[in-house]
């Protein structure tokens, strides 16, 4: 009978699991919607922003700040987004196996190169990269408890700022980037220096030439639009990111469920079994004992 008691905590336990992990699917699948929709607004925009960025640069000798390109640069830092929460899969873990590799391949002595920084994004990101001795120069966890657009302005204008005074050579940025529910794409791009081949939309033909007139003057334009670029391509990295890490979590916890299902059924299965041979062995010893009884 203890065991048929054991069989029932699980039985409860696994119930309860299930309810939870139903109620996070449905929570993940509301902030789905809301974070699909923000970034469904944002790409139109930043990906035009980066096409005609592209056209005013393109073919041009500038030596605006931002496209300073270092012929041998020695001060790099990747910026890794991840989450302030778990249990989304392998979100995290995939991602920031990615960002590994890329800092093995890219860099002589990997994770030891002189020069080579971090910022993290999000507690998973934060505990991730410190527990493995990463030089971290800041932290944000907590980022997307507040998900602002102000926020990510003020970390770029920092990242630009050091960009600027020669203090960082190259800014790589790191997220997972919204495919479907159930699929990210890894995504680890370089955004400092700009380089114009590299924002020109790619189904533009690139053989014909555009005489444009711009007003007030070509330079303001650039002045003005260049930091705006930056900052907006962050901002649409962290919608995606967040947009991926719901449908991620959504999934996960699906999967979870249905798991409880299965395991439920197979805990109650047992349970039957279970009870069904202890009620025939009650019978055969009542049977026994009467047999018993009337020899005597």
């Amino acid at each position: 009978m203890a065991n048929l008691r054991d069989i029932r905590n699980r039985i409860t336990s696994v119930n309860n699991t299930q309810q939870i992990t139903k109620a996070m699917k449905m929570v993940a699948a509301a902030k789905l919607r809301k974070a699909q929709d923000r970034m469904i607004q944002t790409r139109p925009y930043a990906n035009t922003l980066a096409s005609v960025i592209g056209c005013l640069i393109q073919g041009l000798e500038l030596t605006y700040p931002l496209l300073r390109e270092t012929s041998e640069p020695k001060r790099y830092l990747v910026i890794v987004v991840g989450s302030d929460r778990g249990l989304c899969g392998g979100f995290n873990n995939n991602l920031f196996k990615e960002v590994e590799l890329f800092i093995a391949n890219n860099f002589e002595n990997g994770k030891e190169t002189e020069g080579l920084s971090l910022i993290t994004i999000g507690k998973k990101a934060t505990a991730h990269f410190r527990k493995r001795f990463y030089s971290i120069d800041a932290k944000y966890p907590g980022f997307f408890d507040q998900l602002e657009y102000e926020l990510s302005t003020s970390l770029m204008n920092d990242v630009m700022e050091n960009f600027i005074n020669e203090q960082i050579d190259e800014v790589y940025l790191a997220y997972n980037e919204f495919k479907t529910v159930i699929a990210q794409n890894r995504k680890v791009e370089k955004i400092l220096p700009l380089r114009a081949e590299d924002l020109v939309e790619a189904d533009i033909d690139k053989s014909v030439q555009f005489d444009y007139i711009y007003e007030p003057d070509q330079k303001s334009i650039i002045d003005e639009l260049l930091p705006k670029h930056i900052k907006m391509q962050f901002w649409k990295a962290i919608l995606e990111s967040n947009a991926a890490e719901q449908g991620a979590r959504m999934t996960a916890m699906d999967s979870a469920t249905e798991n409880a299902k299965d395991l439920e059924r197979n805990l109650r299965l047992k349970y039957n079994q279970a009870r069904q041979s202890a009620i025939t062995t009650e019978i055969s010893e009542i049977v026994s004992g009467a047999q018993a009884l009337s020899d005597s």
